[in-house]
């Protein structure tokens, strides 16, 4: 039988291959929305595939990436958790270069889409560790 400290360990290992192989996922889908490759005649059915697209995409990685970091929060900033700030930055200036993309549109709501998945994300990462 495994101690805790080997089950967490064990818990730890599964998450960061789960947050690589996502990563790697997400990189895709930028790529393939950059690059115009999209099914869009697939997505189009779904009804705001765009914004709950955000919202999914942005709260999974926002939970494994706080997950991968064992729910780390800056030093002398306590309420400032490291892997969503980081991410929010990066998404934020990701969303600001969509205006130079011709595929790509510059969307004030997609942006609002994405900071509320960061958040969502976090917020399940931190509820579930106050569980376990």
């Amino acid at each position: 039988m495994k101690t805790s400290s080997k089950l967490g360990q064990s818990n730890q290992r599964h998450v960061v291959w789960l947050a690589g192989g996502y990563g790697g996922l997400f990189l895709l889908i930028l790529w393939a929305a950059y690059t115009n490759n999209l099914p869009l005649n697939l997505l189009g059915r779904i009804p705001y595939y765009d914004k709950i697209g955000h919202v999914v995409l942005y709260a999974l990685a926002s939970y494994l990436g706080h997950r991968v970091l064992n729910r780390r929060h800056f030093k002398g900033i306590r309420y400032l958790p490291i892997f969503p700030v980081l991410f929010s930055l990066a998404m934020t200036a990701e969303e600001i270069v969509q205006g130079l993309s011709p595929y790509r549109t510059l969307d004030s709501l997609d942006l609002v889409c994405s900071l509320g998945g960061v958040v969502l994300g976090y917020f399940l990462a931190q509820g579930l560790g106050k569980r376990s």
